[in-house]
């Protein structure tokens, strides 16, 4: 575990135990560095962890200012946890990458292949509150979840082959892809050619080449793979990236409004109390999520 966080092993052995997990967090500031000025003690907030950071899954957490927003008033602090790393990398996918806002997003065709999970849960709200048509490949027992989410058109991936069905569909201006696998084998071709439309995929091999060729000659082969998609495809008159997760607490004051607006609800699945933490990742490792598994550091009525 230490290689993989540590690749070059600048670090001495041993110096990355205890390992905290988790990405996101919800709770009150307890004390304040001498430069912040946007935040007090006791406001309320939440938070995208980098991963960079030791994680969530602790009783105290430290941040910089810029990646800490104030917490929706609507929600409570179970229900806030739920989306800011979601929110955060939907945010960076979809705004950072694919160029869509809230002010040009209207009538633009959405495919978010696997949709009922925490990313894309969070993704079908916000692209409806900006007015797109969302299209969500999903189950068929998250059917009507996702419907009830928003999205306006649903495909069962467990009925056939997926790519059948959608490409008898209108072609698509974005697609935010949450699957991978042999996805990109048939999904650019479900865009529309030559009007800048985008394929951005969540699952890239950007960690696991750092993992197995260390930092520099990880990031050498990323960067030589992209390019190889990129231009591969751009030929075809369509857009090929990569979205990553991005913490960011001006993104987090967007969805704040949105949030208390009632534009976007927290999904939450399930909640566990802190000592079970080992059966919350276990279920975490399942996958097949409905939202998001929220761990409840406090105690109740502290939540």
């Amino acid at each position: 575990m230490s290689m993989k966080r540590d690749p070059l092993n600048i670090k001495q052995a041993g110096s990355e135990f205890p390992l905290i997990l988790g990405r996101d967090v919800s709770g009150v500031i307890m004390e304040c560095g001498l430069d912040v000025k946007y935040f007090r003690e006791r406001d309320e907030v939440w938070a995208a962890i980098p991963p960079w950071k030791q994680g969530s899954l602790a009783e105290f957490v430290v941040l910089s200012a810029n990646e800490v927003s104030h917490k929706p008033k609507s929600l409570s602090h179970t229900e806030a946890a739920a989306i800011p790393y979601v929110a955060t990398t939907a945010w960076s996918a979809l705004v950072n990458t694919g160029g869509l806002s809230k002010d040009n997003c209207a009538k633009k065709r959405i495919l978010i292949l696997g949709g009922s999970g925490g990313v894309g849960t969070f993704a079908i709200q916000m692209l409806k509150a900006w007015g797109a048509h969302v299209t969500v490949t999903c189950s068929q027992n998250a059917e009507q979840f996702v419907k009830e989410l928003g999205a306006d058109h649903v495909v069962d991936y467990t009925a056939g082959p997926v790519e059948e069905p959608l490409s008898a569909l209108e072609k698509f201006d974005l697609i935010l892809d949450n699957i991978g696998g042999d996805t990109e084998r048939w999904a650019l071709s479900l865009l529309k050619p030559w009007s800048g439309a985008k394929y951005i995929t969540l699952i890239t091999s950007f960690l696991q080449n750092t993992d197995r060729l260390g930092i520099a000659d990880g990031m050498m082969q990323t960067a030589a793979t992209i390019a190889t998609k990129a231009l591969k495809h751009l030929v075809k008159g369509v857009h090929y990236r990569w979205g990553f997760f991005a913490p960011s607490g001006p993104a987090l004051d967007e969805v704040r409004e949105m949030v208390d607006a009632g534009q976007i609800r927290a999904v939450v699945e399930e909640t566990f109390s802190f000592s079970q933490v080992p059966q919350a990742l276990n279920k975490v490792e399942m996958g097949h999520a409905r939202g998001k598994t929220v761990v409840q550091i406090s105690g109740a009525g502290h939540d």
